[in-house]
């Protein structure tokens, strides 16, 4: 009887060397007393990490070369922390408020958008190359080779490679790197500081300073000193005042409309923002008079006649709720698609909308105008913070 040879050829599995020693795992108390340099050694040999070649960027420091790469360094974050503070100087100071192509200011508001673009981009930009620019020229050279292993590293594992960070950082000089070491913090501090301007701005000035008066909860339909406030068409012609009457509609017609108040007329500049306002247009809607109406409640003399006004202001988005379908009386809007009943006071019927539109309330004067009894009395628009309706 005989056995076969064991076969040591090419495809025989791979056994481990037997001479290879498998480095002691040391305890978390002589864990912790481990300086940098033992931790970073004990992690290569845990890690497998074959070291190919490694050395410092820079062996004898403040040399010429060494400081003249660590201006192109700290330059591109001082770049950085200018950018950011252009972004939030523009992002606060750069007229923001809407001019139209023709009118003074517009060529500064169109600007707006991309400058605060470009500005904040380019910090980005700026801050990453600065981070590039330091590993390529400052961080020390070295080669290394580590095998693959699956699964979650164990708590050894993770100190012994923040303990090479620390070190690669060390060895860097980061330290000693004063220039860089400010323009870091200084590009990082400014576009942080970018971030929060961003995100809360919009927050500084406050909304309800004015009280009753305050911008949210008023709109162009209101009048301080009690001068009537008309209902006016657009023309086309800013400066062009043509006041609406009851017979200027036919039955199932709808005519968006914007206030008017005559102490306005000498003023162009006012005659033109007032038909930019966004909380300003109104849809002025005639119903046919065999239509059945149902009013809300403290509401019931919000029309005149057949004649109802309501937000053009979508409660849900915002959207223009700009079309009339005269056949079912149903107000559109077509971003979402929310209906609204007119001849019910405006409440949804369809869509994600779950407000009525806010009515306004209506009169003729002796002259025949229509005119606005008094402003909304709830916020158009869709819902904010500390709304009461």
């Amino acid at each position: 009887m005989s056995t076969r040879p064991a076969d040591h050829g090419a495809n025989a599995p791979s056994q481990p060397d037997p001479t290879e020693a498998t480095p002691p795992i040391p305890s978390d108390e002589e864990l912790a007393r481990m300086s940098t340099e033992d931790l970073v050694r004990l992690g290569n040999r845990l890690d497998d990490i074959e070291v190919v070649s490694d050395r410092e960027r820079f062996p004898v420091p403040g040399t010429r070369a060494e400081k003249r790469a660590e201006r192109q360094v700290a330059l591109w974050f001082i770049w950085a922390a200018l950018a950011g503070l252009a972004f939030i100087s523009a992002f606060i100071a750069w007229p923001w408020e809407y001019r139209g192509p023709e009118d003074p200011g517009g060529f500064l508001w169109s600007l707006y958008t991309p400058v605060i673009g470009l500005t904040f981009g380019f910090a980005v930009f700026a801050l990453g190359m600065g981070v590039i620019a330091y590993t390529k020229k400052l961080l020390p050279e070295d080669l290394t080779i580590q095998q693959r292993h699956d699964g979650r590293s164990q708590e050894i594992d993770r100190a012994t490679a923040a303990a090479r960070l620390v070190d690669t950082g060390r060895r860097s000089g980061i330290g000693r790197r004063k220039m860089i070491f400010h323009s870091i913090g200084a590009a990082s501090g400014v576009l942080g500081a970018g971030v929060l301007v961003a995100a809360f701005g919009g927050l500084v000035i406050n909304p309800w300073k004015q009280g009753k008066n305050s911008e949210l909860l008023v709109t162009g339909w209101h009048s301080e000193d009690g001068e009537r406030v008309y209902l006016r068409r657009d023309t086309g012609e800013a400066e062009e005042v043509v006041l609406v009457r009851p017979g200027d509609l036919e039955p199932g017609a709808m005519e968006t409309v914007y206030p008017f108040k005559e102490s306005q007329r000498s003023h162009p500049e006012e005659l033109k923002e007032v038909l930019h306002s966004a909380d300003s247009p109104v849809m002025l809607i005639r119903l046919r008079p065999n239509v059945a109406v149902i009013k809300r409640a403290g509401q019931e003399d919000f029309n005149y006649g057949t004649l109802f006004a309501y937000t053009k202001i979508c409660s849900h988005m915002g959207c223009p709720t700009s079309l009339y379908e005269d056949q079912t009386n149903r107000i559109l809007c077509p971003c979402h698609q929310s209906q609204f009943q007119a001849n019910e006071y405006a409440k949804p019927v369809f869509g994600p909308a779950a407000r009525p539109l806010a009515q306004l309330p209506i009169a003729v004067d002796d002259q025949g105008y229509l005119y606005a009894r008094s402003d909304f009395i709830e916020p158009v628009g869709p819902a904010f913070w500390e709304r009461n309706s």
